[in-house]
């Protein structure tokens, strides 16, 4: 947390304001700060993690600068207010919006923004209780653990139930305002969710809407961007396509993106997850000697035995019979979704 630059007026046993004695033209090189934060090499992963969201990505380093030229004010002993930076993360399914929310904690936390600098997710059912009296607690716990850091709201427009006006969610949204203004200097709150969600959610809760500082829209990613996202997933895992199956998953997703459920990367991530599976079998029934690029080749037929080409049907988890992986993962690759 930056601390309070303070003025003191000048007496008997007081020392005048540092920032008055240091001469205009005193300089600070910025690359020292850039150095001792480390914080172009969370914008650089962030970069090379995230294919496309230029416009996200640009109001991230918007962000950083701020807080980084805030940085070096202090140094210089000058009045710095710590800046609101509570944020709405809209958009789809696996457009990248966890991972900038924990890149983003990084960031706060490696320029003296918030102590900590870890990420707390939760959803409704984290927040809301189930009787009278629950709720608080429940929500007053999560404030804690998040303290610090960042606390990611997702689908967060399922809080306030318009049409219960016993709701608990209430409670939620009133113990959340109340710390966005009164804490907002150790903890900075994200809300994600649907675009047309949040916009309904603010206008019925104009509190938020105040308090919310910087709006991020994460598009829908493009064919020839989930192309890339898939060879980049691939190449972390030492796997490849062979050039029939880059065609074959190209039209593999060409028809997925118009059907149910499509959740961008992390519908990109799983169906590779299940070429992988069929990879396996189909060198398992092969038998005798596999070559090391077997082994890391994805062939066309693991793609086209999708339930999306024999059947026209979504080939999710449920209809395939695999199980649904997290959406907060550690490694690297969830970091796509």
């Amino acid at each position: 947390m930056i601390p309070p630059t303070q003025t003191r007026i000048e007496g008997p046993d007081s020392v005048a304001n540092p920032a008055l004695d240091i001469p205009d033209d005193a300089s600070i090189d910025m690359s020292t700060i850039l150095q001792e934060s480390q914080v172009m090499e969370v914008l650089q992963k962030l970069d090379q993690e995230l294919v496309g969201l230029k416009p996200v990505k640009t109001r991230i380093r918007e962000i950083a600068a701020l807080l980084l030229v805030d940085r070096m004010r202090h140094s210089f002993g000058l009045m710095t207010r710590p800046p609101t930076l509570h944020m709405s993360f809209t958009g789809s399914p696996g457009t990248g919006k966890t991972t900038v929310a924990m890149r983003m904690a990084t960031i706060l936390h490696r320029l003296d923004y918030v102590r900590k600098g870890h990420l707390v997710a939760v959803t409704r059912d984290d927040l809301v209780g189930q009787y009278i009296g629950h709720t608080a607690p429940k929500t007053k716990e999560i404030l804690k653990r998040a303290m610090g850091g960042v606390l990611f709201i997702d689908e967060a427009y399922y809080l306030y139930r318009q049409e219960n006006e016993r709701d608990y969610g209430q409670e939620v949204i009133e113990i959340l305002l109340q710390v966005m203004e009164t804490q907002r200097e150790d903890l900075v709150v994200i809300l994600a969710g649907y675009k047309n969600r949040m916009e309904t959610f603010f206008s019925s809760n104009p509190g938020f809407s105040s308090r919310i500082a910087h709006h991020l829209d994460f598009p829908d990613y493009s064919l020839e961007e989930l192309l890339a996202i898939a060879q980049l997933i691939l190449a972390e895992q030492m796997y490849r396509f062979s050039p029939e199956a880059l065609s074959a998953f190209e039209a593999y997703l060409q028809r997925r993106m118009q059907m149910p459920r499509f959740s961008n990367a992390r519908s990109v991530r799983n169906a590779l997850d299940r070429a992988r599976l069929r990879q396996a079998n189909r060198l398992f029934a092969k038998g005798g000697k596999i070559s090391k690029t077997d082994l890391m080749t994805i062939e066309a037929e693991d793609i086209l035995a999708s339930r999306v080409f024999t059947e026209d049907l979504p080939d999710d988890e449920q209809q395939s019979g695999t199980s649904q992986e997290p959406v907060f993962h550690d490694s690297d690759t969830s970091a796509l979704c």
